[in-house]
């Protein structure tokens, strides 16, 4: 079954439709690579994804771990080379409640964060810049 299907929009923009949900989502090259920066760039899907991947695998683990996961965010920093173009490093600082976690529940959740699917498909040479903040 497909997973989505997108459609260039011109104006070096593309729209994104997610075959079973429906829902959309646009992209728009970034100022510096000719684009208006008006949306997600598609490298800034693929650093983006990184998060939500981790932030995802998290839960799972502390859902089925009985962990408690509160306040869970995420910034992240994408780092472009000058060319030829490509994401060499990716930031993501992931922030979180530390009350109640023990260094075997860091430990448990800084593991699924790091071992997600996306983590684990990006190119080794990709730099990952994870931190965990405990507040």
């Amino acid at each position: 079954m497909d997973t989505a299907h997108v459609t260039y929009l011109g104006g070096l923009r593309t729209e994104a439709t997610h075959i079973r949900s429906g829902r959309t989502i646009q992209t728009d090259a970034p100022p510096d690579n000719q684009g208006l920066g008006e949306a997600f760039s598609p490298s800034d899907l693929l650093a983006t994804s990184l998060a939500s991947c981790m932030m995802t695998i998290m839960g799972i683990a502390a859902r089925d771990k009985g962990i408690p996961l509160n306040g869970l965010k995420a910034r992240v920093i994408k780092h472009m080379t000058p060319a030829p173009r490509r994401v060499e490093r990716v930031e993501v600082h992931l922030e979180l409640a530390g009350e109640g976690l023990g260094d075997r529940e860091k430990a448990i959740l800084e593991n699924a964060a790091r071992t997600c699917p996306v983590a684990r498909s990006l190119r080794e040479d990709l730099v990952q810049d994870i931190h965990f903040n405990y507040v």
